[in-house]
């Protein structure tokens, strides 16, 4: 219960003192921040996590479905509950180097993960998209990928905007089940 709330900040020394303030602590968010498992360089062979995801089981990888071209993969640091991306297996930068097949099966890809966020979460709307180059904000820019980004009436809610932290309510790897066992089957889309 809250006894005490003022609109003055209180300062915090050391470990702190009890407060009004309830934490949530993502630690996992500082591998991001820092920067970890980011390539070294351009190529497909200076640590690429989206080149190295397809050799890794699809559980280890997060890997939700896999094309011929393309393959489907939760973000490991997602924007909202079940944010995925569709990635080329080839290692490219810019969508205009996809030859058909892969541009083909990246649209597929994408209606199929929009078909499986639906079933699996309800999903109201998506907010889909890519950033090419690091002025366009690509976190890995020299292996395209789509994001998908499932959305829901009211997700916009105060702790985005407030306190800078997005609550998941759910771990990765139950997403990736969850979603794996709904995405639709090879068929004409």
């Amino acid at each position: 219960m809250l006894h005490s709330m003022t609109s003055e900040p209180e300062q915090q020394i050391g470990v702190g003192t009890p407060d009004a303030f309830q934490r949530l602590w993502t630690p996992h968010r500082m591998a991001y921040i820092q920067g970890e498992n980011k390539p070294s360089g351009p190529k497909a062979g200076d640590g690429c996590p989206f080149c190295d995801i397809p050799a890794k089981s699809d559980e280890d990888g997060l890997v939700i479905a896999r094309g011929s071209a393309v393959y489907a993969v939760l973000n490991l640091y997602p924007y909202n509950g079940g944010h995925l991306m569709v990635v080329p297996f080839r290692h490219v930068a810019d969508y205009t180097e996809l030859d058909e097949e892969e541009t083909a099966e990246l649209a597929l890809f994408t209606k199929r993960a929009m078909t499986a966020l639906r079933a699996a979460s309800g999903a109201h709307g998506f907010n889909i998209g890519m950033n090419q180059g690091l002025a366009a904000g690509a976190g890995i820019a020299a292996h395209l990928h789509q994001h998908i980004v499932p959305r829901w009436g009211g997700d916009t809610n105060f702790m985005p905007v407030v306190g800078h932290t997005k609550v998941l309510p759910q771990l990765l790897a139950d997403t990736r089940s969850m979603l794996a066992a709904v995405w639709p089957a090879d068929q004409e889309d």
